[in-house]
């Protein structure tokens, strides 16, 4: 079940601070606080969505284009051509906050990174 009590769904209702990259009525992008390369961005659909597998049965086809276009125009936008994009699925992928969500990471070699 989601929880409406979640950090990002403090963000999006703007009841937390962030830094937004972009924002639209479907997701919103903002650096991540913690970040683990120079440019570090957060991307995530505004609906009640868990985890990707959420997201991906519970959304149309055309929800799912939107926001992996949107994810990397913004990666690209941020980024040039050199980034990774990723996401955790569950608590043992290591996802910690269960709202899906993307990370655009980039700024130095992420092949450091492992």
């Amino acid at each position: 079940m989601y929880d409406k009590k979640n950090i990002f769904a403090k963000i999006i209702e703007k009841k937390l601070p962030s830094t937004i990259v972009y924002e639209d009525d479907s997701i919103m992008a903002f650096k991540d606080t913690m970040p683990i390369a120079p440019i570090h961005i957060i991307v995530i659909p505004k609906g009640d969505f868990i985890d990707y597998s959420y997201f991906i049965k519970q959304s149309s086809k055309e929800e799912i284009a939107y926001f992996f276009t949107k994810l990397y125009e913004i990666a690209h936008k941020e980024c040039g051509g050199d980034f990774r994009i990723c996401t955790n699925n569950g608590p043992k992928s290591g996802q910690t906050i269960f709202h899906f969500h993307a990370h655009i990471i980039s700024g130095k070699n992420l092949g450091d990174l492992g």
